[in-house]
């Protein structure tokens, strides 16, 4: 049985449930030259349990997603928070680097459910306007929380050392569990018929041939996965080599963490009177500018502090124009595959910060890597939203039920 749940109730959960991946993403960044020392392994080797934990995440999506459709939205949580639980266990208690990147991975495998969830129990139940709004409030949590948790991360690696972090991420997991099974309703109704291979096919067949998702989830990708991607290289710019200790480094993330905050206020006061979809060219100009300064700097100039921080906070407060306009729209023509499309956005959004994390590695000099690949993924995200325009064009947007919603799909 479906129930509906509250606007208020469905922006808490799906917030938090988004906040998971992301948090246990950067939470233990400030500790990544700690983890160097403490298991005396090498740099490139603590960089793999970012990789790694980036793979995890990004490829169980595409089973949760298409999961939560099949057995249920909150089954489906419950079983990958278990998972995402035994993994934080594994690395708190990590003897060795091979035990600590299996614990990595498993916590990516076990987080990856709720970015998928989340967005999919808001197309469940809403669309139009309501549902950017939500968007809003999850999207604040997918960027907000790489931002704040190095700061967390820093005072628990000064306080109690570096395996506390992951005790904290232990907390996280037994609280997610209890708000699934306590508070959230099930939004969809099971269909064990798209568990079948030919449906799952079908339905990412669907999405891929769809120019109007692929455009928009790349929008998001271009803006999410730099965000994603910065997070592997901010802690060898600003530690490494600007010199900050790792308890400076967390508290100066919270620039970039504040710009964001401000960024999603604004939105949301924009919102009362300019429609979702308007905000997203003004948000794609920060973007760009953001870009073309990271990219100067970084190759004009000695990274400092400022110099690195400055252009990092304006494009986070660019993200927060694009991403609840986008989101909505990617999600909004495949109310029946609600599930695999939130997962297959969401595979798309972690596998761009992947590859950026992979090509930094790749790069090792981490200055050069910010910027040039951040710089090229805002690139990416302003191309894909005149591709986006363009798709929107050939195929036009239905005129509303309701005056109050914006523009839906005719697909709808």
């Amino acid at each position: 049985m479906t129930l509906r749940m509250s606007e208020r109730r469905t922006s808490i959960i799906g917030a938090f449930l988004v906040a998971l991946g992301p948090v246990s993403m950067a939470l233990y960044t400030p500790a990544m030259p700690e983890l160097v020392r403490a298991f005396a392994s090498s740099e490139a080797a603590i960089k793999m349990t970012l990789s790694l934990y980036f793979g995890g995440f990004a490829f169980a999506q595409l089973v949760s997603g298409t999961l939560s459709d099949v057995i249920g939205r909150r089954r489906a949580t419950l079983i990958f928070m278990a998972i995402y639980l035994a993994g934080s266990v594994m690395a708190a208690f990590a003897p060795s680097v091979a035990v600590l990147l299996a614990g990595r991975l498993v916590q990516g495998i076990g987080a990856s459910v709720g970015m998928t969830v989340a967005r999919a129990i808001v197309r469940d139940q809403f669309t139009g306007t309501t549902a950017a709004r939500i968007m809003n409030m999850i999207g604040m949590m997918l960027a907000l929380g790489p931002a704040v948790s190095p700061t967390l991360g820093g005072i628990a690696l000064g306080l109690f050392g570096w395996q506390s972090i992951f005790f904290l991420m232990v907390g996280f997991a037994l609280m997610a569990c209890f708000t699934v099974q306590f508070f959230m309703a099930e939004t969809a109704t099971p269909d064990r018929s798209k568990g079948h291979l030919r449906p799952i096919l079908r339905a990412y067949g669907e999405l891929s041939r769809d120019d109007r998702f692929l455009s928009s989830t790349l929008v998001i990708g271009g803006a999410v996965g730099a965000l994603y991607a910065w997070a592997t290289m901010l802690p060898f710019v600003l530690i490494g080599e600007v010199g900050l200790t790792p308890t400076e480094f967390g508290v100066g993330m919270l620039m970039q963490s504040g710009l964001f905050f401000s960024g999603t206020v604004t939105v949301r006061l924009l919102m009362r009177r300019f429609t979702p979809q308007a905000l997203v060219p003004a948000g794609l100009f920060f973007i760009g500018a953001a870009s073309l300064v990271l990219a100067f700097s970084m190759h004009a100039l000695n990274p400092s502090f400022l110099s690195v921080m400055v252009p990092i906070g304006f494009y986070a407060f660019g993200i927060a124009y694009v991403m609840p306009y986008m989101m909505t729209a990617a999600m909004a023509p495949f109310p029946h595959i609600a599930g695999t499309a939130s997962a297959m956005m969401g595979f798309i959004q972690m596998g761009a910060g992947l590859v950026g994390g992979a090509l930094a590695a790749l790069v090792d000099a981490p200055v050069l890597a910010l910027g040039t690949i951040i710089p090229g993924f805002g690139l990416i995200s302003i191309a894909s939203y005149f591709w986006y325009r363009r798709s929107v064009r050939l195929r036009p947007l239905a005129t509303p039920a309701h005056p109050e919603e914006p523009l839906q799909d005719a697909a709808e």
